[in-house]
């Protein structure tokens, strides 16, 4: 379970000298059903996620109690709260299971001790989220830059294969509108 991992920070890092066959031993594997919670909104915040298999929602619950998604992962992509975690803090956000998923945890204290024993994981982590941070700041260049209904088009062009395994309800919510709205654009499209 621990090979997507492996094969993921060799993308990123060269780990030829760097024997990584004992980093299991630092995460928990987790195997949830579609709509399983790994944080929630209002808990203290001390995992890191790597999605092996599956498809994770970041999405918080707004004052009237709906909820907003803010961010999706995918295979081979880590999800936190990521200020919560940094500082051990209450959680914004829930993490939920958008279907069947294999997530490997990773504790604050086990990441500690795995960047003890694999100090050139440090590196990994740093261009992971420099990569992630610079992927959040082009998406709100485009929720600024794009209607609504662009901002759908676009995402459906760049990421056709996520369009189809995640429901509607769910892509509305992230792009910022409702469903309605989202049905209402589909249709536009067929005809």
């Amino acid at each position: 379970m621990i090979e997507a991992l492996i094969s993921h920070i060799g993308k990123f890092i060269d780990v030829k000298d760097t024997n990584l066959s004992t980093i299991d031993t630092f995460f928990e594997t987790k195997v949830l059903k579609k709509k399983k919670d790994l944080l929630r909104e209002g808990t203290i915040c001390q995992d890191l996620f790597f999605v092996n298999k599956g498809c994770l929602q970041v999405l918080y619950t707004k004052e009237n109690g709906t909820e907003q998604t803010i961010d999706f992962a995918l295979e081979n992509w880590w999800t936190t709260d990521f200020a919560a975690f940094s500082k051990k803090n209450t959680s914004n956000f829930t993490i939920r299971t958008v279907e069947p998923s294999e997530v490997l945890v990773l504790s604050a204290d086990s990441k500690e001790a795995l960047l003890k024993e694999f100090p050139v994981l440090e590196r990994y982590f740093h261009l992971v989220f420099q990569r992630a941070f610079a992927a959040s700041q082009y998406r709100i260049k485009l929720l600024y830059e794009h209607s609504r209904e662009d901002l759908y088009y676009h995402f459906r062009d760049n990421f056709p294969d996520f369009i189809q395994r995640v429901p509607q309800y769910l892509i509305a919510s992230f792009l910022g509108f409702t469903p309605e709205y989202l049905s209402e654009i589909r249709r536009k499209e067929v005809s």
